[in-house]
């Protein structure tokens, strides 16, 4: 009798996220094979995850394919796949902003780039949208280095700074044509700075936009709100039917009360976020700097400088953000957007998936 085989797999917190990381080359190729693989191995189908690494909540059920980028624009592509907790299903269909800050460590981790004596910055293809990234991280001596002093909200501690930097994406900022929409009977302005996020004020739902996760995910009225805004902002993205999905988010926007520029609650797809994700983060963002947005009577935005403050159930995410408004007439389009996360790794080793 032969011993299991093991998958070889790296288990990082890529800024309030956490996720298995795998070089493309360590998973079957044919993607059915590789979801049906991934799905064991996180233990899913199960409301616990029980038999597996995933921590049963969508945040922690994540997962980062990496290998060598063909192309010239990066050293190499990551591709986001999130793995159903309660329902057997592996979707490629949205980017992880959060998992990214994981990338350019493991990359150099595993050899895919060599790293530099005291900082290294790695060019990343994100494939779920074919956008670029750049991950600059500390790497003293030739090794990554996860201890530091940058702190982020919802993680505990301190840890070594992953400064990101997107340059403007090639999809529409404004994914509708228009400022402002009036979806499932709610004035809202969707946004595509990296994440399909969908901007309404709280008031609009008869809500103050501060309370607790849990507090709005038991509001089964709420529930079937969100769901009915969802779909009918997915056609009208471009992203056909959302059904089965986690995009578009909703982030629900109140005045700030710590601060910031605003306050948020964000749904993924229906269960509430107890922070933000990175890219979502800079959709919110760029959505507040759009006159005539829905966040244009909600935020209070900074005199000068392009960082803003997104207050968040567990704290907040600073985040630099331009929108480039173009000429007379023309739609905004996005600038620059940059933000500092943290990463640690937690394992290195093999992983042995529940049998087939």
């Amino acid at each position: 009798m032969t011993a299991p085989a093991g998958v070889r797999c790296m288990l990082l917190r890529g800024g309030t996220s956490k996720g298995g990381y795998f070089l493309t080359e360590d998973l079957p190729a044919e993607p059915a094979l590789r979801d049906d693989l991934l799905l064991r191995i996180m233990g899913s189908p199960d409301a616990r995850q029980i038999d597996g690494l995933g921590g049963a909540h969508p945040l922690t059920s994540k997962v980062a394919v990496v290998c060598p980028s063909p192309g010239p624009d990066a050293e190499v592509d990551y591709l986001f796949l999130q793995v159903g907790v309660t329902a057997p299903e592996v979707s490629d269909r949205q980017n992880c902003g959060n998992l990214l800050a994981g990338v350019g460590p493991f990359a150099v981790e595993r050899g895919l780039v060599t790293p530099g004596p005291v900082e290294t910055s790695v060019r990343i293809r994100m494939l779920n949208t074919g956008d670029l990234a750049t991950a600059t991280f500390p790497t003293p001596g030739g090794y990554v280095s996860y201890e530091g002093a940058a702190n982020i909200s919802g993680v505990p501690g301190t840890a070594a700074p992953v400064v990101i930097e997107f340059p403007p994406g090639s999809s529409p900022l404004l994914p509708t044509g228009s400022v402002r929409d009036t979806l499932a009977g709610l004035s809202v302005t969707c946004v595509d700075n990296g994440m399909p996020t969908v901007l309404v004020a709280a008031p609009a739902l008869g809500l103050t936009g501060y309370e607790d996760p849990k507090e709005l995910e038991a509001n089964p009225a709420l529930t079937r709100q969100i769901l009915e805004l969802r779909l009918e902002a997915g056609i009208l993205m471009g992203l056909g039917d959302v059904t089965g999905t986690t995009v578009p988010k909703v982030s629900l926007l109140a005045p700030p009360r710590h601060g910031g520029a605003v306050s948020t609650r964000t749904f993924i797809p229906v269960r509430c976020h107890t922070s933000i994700g990175v890219l979502g983060a800079a959709s919110v963002a760029a959505g507040l700097r759009i006159a005539g947005g829905v966040g244009e009577n909600v935020a209070r935005l900074p005199a000068h400088g392009d960082r803003l403050r997104i207050e968040h159930p567990t704290g907040f995410l600073d985040i630099e953000s331009a929108v480039e408004q173009g000429a007379k007439g023309a739609l905004p389009g996005a600038g620059r957007t940059a933000v500092v996360r943290t990463a640690r790794k937690i394992f290195d080793g093999a992983v042995f998936p529940r049998p087939a």
